[in-house]
């Protein structure tokens, strides 16, 4: 990613300009074209406006992240568990920044343009060109930490902890160690429905008239001294991706393609 581009995404007229684009063209696709239930939100509309993680499964690249946009854009214009009107887009809440794979968001000029909506580009150990080039690094980068702990230091972060679309992957270890040095408050989300709407990218239609979902739930309350993987496991309990879930979405993860 260029320092160009990591300069202009902090402006936040750039990405008001941004989201109030993206959001207009996919406001149809949650709303008319399929059905989106929101629950929860009494649980983020008092957050403070910095140092907050949202934890979240995974479906698509991209219509995840617009619809959770969407979503807080409405709760601080004052609406409960539902979208309405979209007039918040004509001053959306863009304090709020995601994680994403940095392979991802080079894909296309889609890809590339949503970047300026808050992109966090990380490097995956776990991708296929990194394995064929015999890269061996497990979880974060240094340097992706740092982005994502100046990032929570004055808003919000959306991660995915999985950091794949594949249903009841393991979790990232670095999830839970950016818990342990940035102690945010730690909000999960779970989403489903995404994954039978839309394809991988999340910007084109598989099926049409879907009930999508998108549950907050309270903060976690977490033992910031606790090992990383008790954190983590807290987490993907959180989620509902942890195994013990993994038979209660069967017809899910038998369908779902991996990556």
């Amino acid at each position: 990613m260029s320092s160009f581009t990591e300069r202009l995404k902090r402006f936040r007229l750039v990405r008001k300009l941004v989201y109030a684009v993206v959001g207009a063209v996919f406001y149809p696709a949650l709303t008319i074209v399929n059905r989106l239930k929101i629950s929860g939100t009494e649980h983020i509309k008092d957050l403070p406006r910095k140092n907050v993680l949202f934890v979240s499964n995974h479906q698509t690249y991209f219509a995840d992240v617009i619809t959770f946009l969407h979503i807080f854009c409405a709760v601080k214009w004052g609406k409960k568990n539902r979208l309405g009107i979209p007039y918040y887009l004509l001053n959306p809440f863009t304090n709020v920044y995601y994680v994403a794979a940095e392979e991802t968001m080079r894909g296309s000029w889609v890809s590339r343009l949503f970047t300026l909506a808050g992109a966090l580009t990380v490097k995956r150990a776990w991708n296929p060109a990194a394995v064929a080039a015999g890269e061996k690094r497990k979880g974060l980068d240094p340097s992706d930490t740092r982005k994502i702990t100046r990032a929570l230091a004055d808003s919000w972060v959306i991660t995915f902890p999985q950091g794949t679309t594949k249903p009841f992957a393991p979790g990232r270890k670095g999830t839970a160690l950016i818990i342990k040095q940035n102690k945010p408050i730690v909000i999960p989300v779970v989403i489903s429905g995404f994954w039978r709407a839309f394809n991988k990218k999340g910007l084109r239609f598989k099926k049409r008239g879907v009930q999508l979902s998108v549950t907050f739930k309270e903060p976690l309350k977490i033992d910031y001294d606790a090992p990383t993987e008790t954190i983590l496991a807290e987490i993907m309990d959180a989620i509902g991706q942890s195994k013990k879930f993994m038979m209660q979405g069967a017809h899910h993860w038998k369908k779902e393609a991996p990556l």
